[in-house]
């Protein structure tokens, strides 16, 4: 097997798969914050909302992304005034992984800040250390477990991501071509042995993170302390 055959898609897919995880953690983690501490009927459907990437088909997210982001999108013509094009770039497929990788670290994020008991945040403020300070000391701290498990989830999601990563950036080999867009064109092209062995590295690191994510989920902490 050529190297190119494999090691392009792969450090491609690592790329995108990291750029947009970085960006789910970023945005998940901070609308996970508010959801967690927002006492309303609304912050329920809000997070449904934000949760509808999990259930939609990734071609129906595919759309409508094509239909923002594309050159007559209703955010595309604004872009490609300025000369920025994410529709057949990397960076589209970024955007798509982010998008489907989000309500990944949303969930886990929510639910480790939810947690969190609110009396040692209560404690921290009478002591005179501010909001942000609570967040980056208390907070923060006390759900970075439960949140790097939603974190190594998306990250296996936005590294196996294929409908929407395909409809949006496409598959130009060494600009587009992700690892499983790679697969897809094996399969298709009858390179049964280049997609076994895509399929074994994409399943290896997939598991890998489903592994690191469930020690790392709350769950599991309360079963090794109860032991």
């Amino acid at each position: 097997m050529a190297t190119h055959a494999w090691m392009m898609p792969l450090m491609l897919s690592l790329k995108v798969a990291a750029w947009a995880t970085i960006i789910a953690t970023v945005t998940g983690v901070t609308a996970a914050w508010f959801l967690s501490r927002w006492r309303s009927a609304l912050a329920d459907m809000v997070d449904a909302v934000l949760t509808l990437p999990l259930v939609l088909p990734p071609t129906v997210i595919g759309y409508y992304l094509l239909v923002l982001l594309g050159r007559r999108g209703w955010l595309g013509e604004y872009l490609a005034a300025w000369g920025v094009e994410l529709v057949f770039t990397w960076q589209g497929a970024v955007v798509a992984a982010a998008i489907v990788a989000f309500p990944l670290v949303l969930k886990g994020a929510r639910a480790a800040f939810e947690e969190v008991d609110t009396h040692l945040e209560d404690a921290a403020r009478l002591l005179g250390v501010s909001n942000w300070g609570v967040w980056c000391r208390v907070s923060l701290p006390l759900a970075a477990r439960g949140i790097l498990a939603g974190v190594l989830l998306a990250f296996a999601r936005a590294l196996g991501e294929f409908g929407a990563t395909l409809m949006v950036a496409g598959s130009i080999p060494g600009r587009t071509q992700t690892l499983s867009i790679a697969i897809y064109e094996a399969v298709q092209q009858g390179e049964d042995a280049t997609a076994n062995f895509l399929v074994a590295l994409a399943s290896v690191t997939c598991i890998a993170a489903l592994w690191g994510a469930r020690w790392l989920s709350p769950r599991h902490i309360r079963m090794g302390r109860r032991q």
